[in-house]
């Protein structure tokens, strides 16, 4: 007989998906968003990242419906399929795992740089690839100890951000912050314009991957109600953190000795104290703690993603597999942390046309979230139409204009990632249209094996009962 649809185990309540929620985010907070001073200038990028916050806050109220309405591992995949199709599903799937798969070694070379400000011996790239492969150990262990940790070093995180911003606030001063706030362009003009809207990957990068709780809304103990408090309580928590950080930091110091650094929060506090102060060892090591959170976090989140796709047909179902006693998606683990180990040590075939490999890894998971994004406000369209009586435990509240102003603004923000990376975006094109069809090839095949399986218990139940007659 076919085997069972494997499942994964319910465990985790509303303060945990808030720790997943924000934990998957907060790394944004302490490395990645800074290059956005490079192009636009403080100024120009604090009007990025409202354009930006105002968007993701407007989708996050918007996705906590489809979430809510469909509990599903997938994600976005299981709502894009629901609602357009194997196409739908297929597009949608492989977007968020671009998004999922090139974060990660991005948060990881974070990490290792970090390290390497308090260990100068200690290789950046070794460190990540460590880092990668203690988390990817601790996902596979089990969910309900992956969360509590998750929530542990989210908080710790926190706090940690917060005492930065105390620490600095003493040589804060406007007039820092304002200084050549418009980057190369002298006052707010044509070229600043262009500044802002070519920072939007950075300003995205302060939310990226907030939706990653949806990956874990089917290990959750009450989805409908726990979700939509995790996603509140998760966007309002990381839009105040985002502002508060980028505008201490800026205010500080020289912020264009910080634009285009991994580790802007040590440099902005070691500016300040010294290099020597107990409060700069203080904020390499917990600072880990916001690095290590979003790592873990999004870890766990393409190791549910990969696991879904494989689960419907889409990936091979060697990586559907779950561990027989621990009940998590194990094969699917390992192989994404494979990929992202890879992309570590792939310094020099990743780094092209003067970007940081940093930079290239945050613009690939970005566009691959927008992707998403569209995918993922249509469907919210299109099942309201095709799926009236779908229950909806949480409603997307001034609907439609609410998800309405999500799906413009995240086209609006596909538009000016491709429009200034241009290079970037092609070869995130070349990957969709090579791995979709791949996918649909791999669901048709399953598809096919399933109905021989059927076919052939149909046939085994038929020759019994005449066996009996």
């Amino acid at each position: 007989m076919p085997e069972k649809s494997p499942k994964l185990s319910k465990t985790l309540s509303s303060f945990h998906l808030w720790g997943i929620a924000v934990g998957l985010v907060i790394s944004g907070e302490y490395f990645g968003w800074s290059y956005g001073w490079a192009t636009a200038g403080t100024m120009g990028f604090l009007i990025a990242t409202v354009i930006v916050a105002a968007i993701y806050t407007s989708f996050i109220f918007s996705f906590t419906e489809l979430t809510c309405s469909i509990p599903q591992a997938g994600g976005p995949f299981a709502y894009s399929f629901r609602a357009l199709g194997k196409w739908g599903g297929a597009i949608a799937g492989m977007a968020t795992l671009v998004e999922f798969l090139f974060a990660p070694p991005a948060i990881a070379l974070a990490i290792g740089s970090y390290l390497n400000v308090q260990f100068p011996s200690l290789s950046p790239k070794m460190a990540a690839a460590c880092a990668y492969i203690v988390f990817m150990a601790l996902n596979i262990v089990g969910v309900r100890i992956a969360a509590t940790f998750e929530l542990f070093i989210t908080v710790a995180a926190i706090f940690e951000l917060l005492v930065f911003m105390g620490v600095v606030a003493p040589a804060f001063s406007w007039e820092q912050f304002l200084h050549d706030g418009w980057g190369v362009a002298s006052h707010f003009d044509i070229q600043a314009i262009g500044g802002i809207f070519a920072a939007v990957p950075f300003a995205i990068w302060f939310f990226l991957a907030i939706e990653g709780v949806a990956m874990a809304a089917e290990e959750a103990k009450n989805p409908r109600r726990s979700i939509p408090i995790a996603y509140t309580a998760g966007i309002l928590t990381l839009v105040s953190l985002a502002f508060g950080v980028m505008v201490f930091a800026g205010g500080s110091m020289d912020w264009h000795q910080l634009a285009n650094l991994n580790d802007p929060l040590p440099q902005a506090m070691k500016h300040v104290v010294g290099a020597h102060s107990g409060w700069l060892h203080m904020l390499v090591f917990l600072g880990l703690f916001g690095l290590v959170s979003s790592l873990h976090g999004i870890i766990m989140g393409y190791g549910r993603q990969i696991f879904a796709l494989a689960r419907a047909g889409f990936l091979p179902a060697t990586l559907g597999k779950l561990h027989i006693k621990l009940q998590t998606p194990y094969a699917a683990t390992i192989a994404g942390g494979l990929v992202g180990i890879a992309a570590i040590f792939a310094d020099d075939v990743l780094s092209f046309g003067g970007h940081s490999l940093t930079a290239i890894l945050v613009t690939m998971s970005v566009l691959g979230s927008l992707t998403m994004y569209v995918l993922s406000m249509v469907s919210l369209f299109r099942l309201r139409q095709t799926m009236p009586d779908l229950p909806r435990p949480y409603k997307a509240p001034l609907y439609p204009f609410l998800p309405a102003l999500a799906l413009i603004g995240a086209f609006f923000l596909l538009a000016a990632v491709i429009y200034y990376n241009a290079g970037i975006s092609f070869i995130y094109a070349l990957l969709m249209c090579i791995a979709c069809p791949l996918c649909l090839y791999s669901y048709k095949r399953s598809q096919n094996k399933k109905t021989e399986e059927n076919d052939i218990t149909t046939s085994a139940i038929l020759a019994a009962e005449g066996a009996e007659e």
